[in-house]
């Protein structure tokens, strides 16, 4: 079996004051680019995952949750200077707006800004639409979600894989709730689901709806990165 680590980051910024769980700076991540490229990964869209066969030996799928502005200007350019691949997680209620679950403080990439996306380094995919958790929805509510997600990308006109990224990495765990919430992902036609989980994951998967998600955290050294990379979230960090 294959091993394939999925990388999960939010923003990037060149403002060193700025640095977060969430944020991370953007020569940082230019240096694990670096090192991705130097290990000799091949960078992977979501998508690849379900259509490429047999995988590259050494393959690695980076992805960004939430479609900030600053994913735009500050990672875009990063991506495509090493030409590597990423998916891009879209909360299509907040398109052209800002971030409201963190505060208002970041702005959303608009329809224009994402359809300027060169899409041989970046795929879209989902993020819901009003980015809330699915376990504190209904299987109607979520239903509706889905019904908006794929309103606004055809109205939009927009090129999105069926992937999604849960909000917050939460989705319905309790049994007979789960199982109807994986039943409405195949009703939805969801080819692939990320959580968070935090470990490398075997391919082909277990479970499509269960990938997991390495988290990468702007205060990372790059000895933290090439761990991760490796084993997934580890107690002692």
């Amino acid at each position: 079996m294959a091993r394939i680590p999925v990388l999960m980051y939010h923003n990037v910024t060149p403002n060193e004051s700025a640095i977060s769980d969430l944020t991370i700076h953007n020569q940082r991540f230019e240096e694990q680019l670096q090192y991705i490229i130097e290990k000799k990964y091949t960078t992977l869209f979501a998508s690849d995952l379900v259509h490429k066969r047999p995988l590259p030996q050494k393959s690695i799928v980076i992805t960004f949750d939430d479609v900030t502005e600053n994913q735009l200007l500050c990672a875009l350019p990063l991506l495509e200077k090493y030409n590597c691949k990423a998916t891009f997680f879209v909360p299509f209620a907040y398109v052209g707006s800002t971030d409201e679950w963190n505060n208002g403080s970041e702005k959303i990439m608009t329809v224009e800004q994402l359809k300027s996306l060169d899409s041989s380094i970046i795929e879209l995919g989902h993020h819901s639409f009003a980015h809330r958790k699915y376990s504190s929805l209904s299987v109607e509510e979520i239903q509706a979600d889905f019904d908006k997600s794929v309103a606004f990308i055809e109205q939009n006109q927009l090129n999105v894989f069926p992937s999604l990224a849960y909000p917050y990495g939460n989705f319905p765990k309790k049994d007979k709730a789960r199982d109807s919430f994986f039943k409405l992902l195949e009703h939805n036609s969801i080819q692939l689901a990320f959580r968070i989980g935090n470990r490398v994951n075997s391919f082909p998967f277990k479970n499509k709806f269960l990938i997991k998600r390495i988290d990468v955290k702007g205060q990372d050294n790059l000895m933290t990165f090439k761990w991760k990379l490796r084993l997934g979230k580890l107690r002692l960090f």
